[in-house]
């Protein structure tokens, strides 16, 4: 496709040779048209004649969903006999075919840059999308899948890799996320006890449900792998009376959460060691990791089991949350990319690399998909509601970028595309465990 190609797509209908009136000259002859303004015309509408057959191509290859595909040059296309839920306009020729080509990680790009528009609910429009991908199970590329799957092989969660991917994530500043997450700066999925629940006191009920679940008493000691902003660790050390040591490699975690411990006077309980889980070191009575598990990696599970063996003494008990899924498949391009890089979610089987080798006991896996998607909800009211503060901080690209990032995850966790698995387990011995579920719902 020639530049001038791409200059006459962006043209206004009005000015086309397709669409603007013929003058009649004098004895009601037409003008005489060159040859190669004819062949212009021929090739003009072929090449839309071939992108509106692909539109509709894409569509039913996605299952049919009930959205609309808006050219450049106000064509709309729809495949379903349904309203439509959204619609989706391409600004321009480039963008379609890329899309075309590789949908997950050019629609994420294009979106973010402006190249295109979702006209409607963002969230419903990607709910509608993955349901009907799940079923056809079909992305609607035109790319063979196994020449993607090379284009967007996940980076490597080596020491130093793990490091620079983390950073690209977690370090675009504390402030930042200060925007739009709740007051104890937990960046997982909340425990919503009603409907009605705010996210803060959500927040703090998790926070209590993971150490109820942990059977935690007085002076134990604690390992965590992964701290965020420290929330976990500081809810432990002043409300369950234990000593934590958490294991985080973002810098600027790590020193917010240091600030934190020392202003409530927790220095003393609480140690937040900037290094690898990998090179913890000491017994404890229990470990506990929220959120960690989906930046390891399934090709590192068996030595994350190693570590948590190294780590746990003879009773050991221990908590995993991690976002997962039904079956294993590769990360989205465009997270993996943009925002996750090296991010795997498991499915149960895989987590299982964690357990089986040394011997654990599982004792308790619940599922609190729902809660994450509601936990998502409030973090994106609050985004949207701190978006120019956001765009001030870095720019309205970044802001479309993380709107569809919390938006997709939302989507895909009320669609059962995503999972959240808390896994509960101990050594085989440990039989001071409570043998009924009574208290640990006692408080709800």
């Amino acid at each position: 496709m020639s530049p001038s190609d791409l200059r006459y797509a962006r043209r206004p209908l009005s000015d086309r040779h397709d669409s603007a009136p013929r003058q009649p000259v004098s004895g009601g002859d037409e003008p005489t048209r060159s040859p190669a303004a004819l062949l212009a015309d021929s090739r003009h509408g072929r090449v839309l004649g071939v992108e509106r057959r692909l539109a509709h191509r894409m569509l039913r290859a996605m299952g049919s969903p009930p959205v609309g595909i808006v050219l450049w040059d106000g064509r709309r296309i729809v495949e379903s006999n349904d309203s439509p839920v959204a619609s989706v306009l391409f600004h321009d020729r480039v963008t379609f075919w890329k899309v075309l080509l590789d949908p997950d990680l050019q629609f994420g790009d294009a979106y973010s840059d402006g190249r295109l528009e979702v006209n409607g609910d963002l969230v419903a429009f990607l709910e509608t999308v993955y349901r009907h991908r799940a079923r056809s199970r079909n992305s609607g590329s035109l790319a063979p899948s196994v020449v993607l799957r090379w284009l967007h092989r996940a980076r490597a969660n080596t020491l130093a890799g793990s490091r620079d991917n983390i950073e690209h994530h977690y370090d675009l500043g504390n402030d930042f996320y200060k925007w739009w997450l709740d007051d104890e700066m937990v960046y997982s999925g909340a425990y919503f006890a009603t409907p009605t629940t705010m996210l803060d006191d959500a927040q703090r009920a998790k926070l209590d449900y993971v150490c109820r679940k942990l059977w935690l008493k007085p002076d134990e000691t604690v390992v965590e792998i992964g701290s965020g902003w420290g929330a976990l660790a500081l809810f432990m050390a002043k409300n369950y009376g234990v000593t934590v040591k958490s294991y985080n490699i973002s810098k600027s975690q790590i020193e917010w959460a240091r600030r934190r411990a020392k202003d409530e006077g927790l220095d003393s309980r609480v140690e937040f060691i900037e290094d690898d889980y990998r090179n913890a070191i000491g017994r404890f009575d229990a470990l506990v990791s929220l959120g960690m598990l989906e930046h390891v990696g399934a090709a590192h599970y068996r030595e994350f089991g190693r570590t948590t063996d190294r780590c746990l003494g003879p009773n050991g008990r221990g908590l995993i949350q991690s976002i997962g899924q039904n079956q294993s498949g590769e990360t989205n391009s465009w997270i993996e990319r943009r925002i996750f890089p090296g991010a795997y979610p498991p499915t149960l089987r895989e987590m299982s690399d964690i357990f089986e080798p040394p011997g654990f006991s599982i004792l308790d896996i619940e599922n609190l998909r729902l809660h994450y998607a509601q936990t998502l909800r409030h973090w994106l009211d609050r985004f949207e509601a701190s978006s120019r503060q956001v765009a001030a901080m870095f720019d309205h690209q970044l802001v479309r970028m993380w709107r569809l990032y919390l938006a997709g995850s939302c989507a895909a966790f009320t669609t059962g595309g995503l999972q959240l698995f808390q896994v509960v387990f101990s050594r085989p011995g440990a039989n001071e465990i409570p043998r009924t579920r009574s208290k640990l719902y006692a408080t709800e």
